[in-house]
């Protein structure tokens, strides 16, 4: 637990000010890290999603904790560095403080803006319409009025907000259905998640935002009095790092389409892993069978008998598409053969 005299110091004592232009090379780096861990995860979603892996391992739970563990990064980084610009000094400096504040949300909303547009157009039943640059725009306008208030306040603020989706999920909270309106999708605080590509919403999200503020200004004025701010990246790996850190936007916005273009040309090429989509069948089949009545046991062993008995009878080549009336028959006929058959008892 913190102590009072640090809560103190930390409430009324903010970091000093970051000169205008001035940038700390420690926080670049720590970015350009969580770059690499993004395009990595980015790369397995690719595969996945391309056929050249037997499954999307991005969307396995291992996938998905890592997903959140990146950008719950970002996000307390950029609650860093929103206390790092404002920093403390004359008001000369708060006009600069102020532009490059506007500026800088202008090109994240545009950016965010554009990742819509394009994903509207390649993903059209999956688009991104409140992704993780949307919540870093909205969470810096709503967190200004948190760079002023005591780090306790922001400290309060994070846990209310990283708590809030758990308290309606468990029904702590009394539910507004108002919440599950799709215009309100943003917020997180709705039942059920939609069908998107990148989902960050406000809620619990904006808590990593204020935890970040907290922490900076907490540990701010000793960080600013230690060594840290004259760190320079040594090295040429921590170097490509802090470079990578100073220009995230632009790498966050070219590396996906690079990948994937590259990645398509891969695939037309070599063809898809002779067992992708396989194990994503499986999970729709046993879900849908067990929906439709049956045990979860015989629907387990059924959906990898139909597996093989697709591709026994040339179905799997067209499970991806239409099926023709007669091609529907077998496949329905062959699907109630192996239900029945894990259903029998030995």
């Amino acid at each position: 637990m913190l102590g009072a005299a640090a809560m103190q110091s930390a409430e009324t004592t903010p970091p000093a000010a970051v000169p205008p232009g001035r940038r700390f090379a420690a926080l670049d780096a720590a970015r350009g890290a969580a770059l690499v861990a993004m395009a990595a995860y980015h790369l397995a979603w690719d595969l996945g999603h391309l056929g050249l892996t037997p499954e999307n391992y991005a969307l396995t739970p291992p996938g998905k904790a890592a997903a959140h563990g990146i950008a719950g990064t970002f996000l307390f980084l950029v609650g860093i560095g929103l206390v790092l610009m404002r920093g403390r000094g004359e008001a000369a400096t708060e006009a600069i403080r102020r532009r490059r504040f506007l500026m800088r949300l202008l090109r994240i909303g545009g950016a965010a803006l554009a990742i819509t547009a394009a994903t509207r157009i390649a993903f059209p039943d999956s688009y991104i319409f409140f992704g993780i640059l949307h919540c870093i725009a909205l969470s810096s306008v709503l967190a200004v009025p948190f760079l002023r208030a005591p780090a306790l306040v922001s400290a309060l603020g994070a846990v209310a907000v990283l708590a809030a989706p758990h308290l309606v999920q468990a029904e702590v909270l009394p539910p507004v259905r108002v919440f599950d309106d799709p215009v309100l999708a943003f917020l997180g605080l709705g039942r059920g998640v939609p069908q998107t590509n990148d989902y960050v919403p406000l809620f619990p999200w904006f808590g990593l935002v204020l935890a970040g503020i907290a922490a900076a200004r907490l540990a701010g004025p000793a960080a600013v009095r230690s060594s840290l701010p004259e760190w320079a990246a040594t090295g040429r790996a921590m170097r490509g790092l802090a470079m990578a850190g100073r220009h995230s936007l632009s790498i966050y916005l070219v590396h996906q389409p690079v990948l994937l273009g590259l990645l398509t040309g891969v695939v037309a090429l070599s063809g898809q892993h002779p067992r992708a989509g396989e194990a994503e069948f499986r999970r729709v089949y046993a879900r849908n069978c067990t929906e439709t009545g049956g045990e979860a046991g015989p629907c387990r062993i059924a959906a990898r008998c139909v597996v093989v008995g697709f591709r026994r009878e040339g179905l799997w080549a067209e499970a991806g598409r239409s099926f023709t009336p007669a091609d529907r028959a077998r496949a329905q006929a062959l699907s109630q053969a192996c239900y029945e058959a894990a259903a029998s008892p030995p």
